[in-house]
């Protein structure tokens, strides 16, 4: 997930997109899509940081969703849809992630040097059993900026109240050492009296979190997305992090055509 805005022309056009990947979508790849469909709508996100000194963001943007037989577009993800049969479902994965910050995002960054964002490839498999979804993601560093790489495992359920869908789910996010260190590693000649040097190692974190489907009429619907992450151990004890968890409420109404 985005921790800091930066307004670069392919950030910006990818942040107009962002943050509803599991709002949107939360089913993730279709078994089987008849014809193409598109959606758009308005979202609203508020997310808090781990960084230090770094505030809580709010975000109004809009959202944009399309979909056929091949390929599937949802938030800052594309997916080249494989070949596969229910109750299994495969894709290659390409993801955009501004995670990061600049000096500037706080005064306890200052002398830090800019952590960047940029693409992300892999894959996702999925599992559609009568009682649980189970999903599984690799990514990696495909800009070579950390150099690092994540695996997700991912497990929900659709309960129906009414004509409402409530969607609670469970995640295991893997994280490198490559990865840690670079977004919350101190370098040497980084450290300040009160921010020693820190050199990250590999981590779990553990996502938590309800999406909420209200269908309005057809075609238009209202979701919200509420979620916490607790960080892993060595992500809690760098120098640059102030919380053990961080927390998002996202929301949006979709048209889809």
């Amino acid at each position: 997930m985005p921790l800091i805005y930066r307004p670069t022309i392919f950030s910006a056009s990818a942040l107009m997109l962002v943050l509803f990947t599991a709002t949107v979508h939360a089913d993730g790849p279709s078994q089987a899509v008849r014809s193409p469909s598109w959606g758009v709508g308005l979202g609203v996100s508020t997310e808090s940081s781990p960084y230090r000194g770094v505030d809580t963001e709010t975000k109004a943007l809009p959202v944009l969703t399309y979909e056929n037989k091949y390929v599937r577009l949802f938030g800052p993800s594309l997916d080249l849809k494989l070949p596969f049969t229910a109750p299994m479902s495969f894709a290659l994965r390409a993801r955009y992630s501004d995670q990061g910050y600049k000096a500037s995002d706080a005064a306890e960054l200052i002398g830090m040097t800019e952590r960047k964002g940029g693409l992300w490839l892999g894959a996702r498999a999925e599992w559609q059993l009568p009682w649980v979804q189970l999903g599984t993601e690799w990514l990696g560093d495909a800009e070579d900026r950390s150099g690092g790489q994540q695996i997700k495992l991912d497990a929900s359920r659709r309960f129906q109240l009414g004509g409402v869908s409530l969607k609670p789910h469970l995640a295991l996010v893997w994280q490198d050492s490559a990865y840690v260190d670079y977004y919350y590693g101190v370098r040497a000649g980084e450290s300040r009296a009160g921010r020693a040097s820190y050199a990250g190692t590999s981590t779990v974190n553990t996502e938590l979190g309800l999406l909420v489907n209200v269908p309005l009429a057809p075609g238009h619907s209202v979701f919200m997305n509420l979620s916490h992450t607790v960080l892993g151990s060595a992500i809690k004890d760098s120098p640059l992090v102030e919380r053990s968890g961080v927390s998002a409420v996202r929301a949006a109404y979709v048209y889809r055509f």
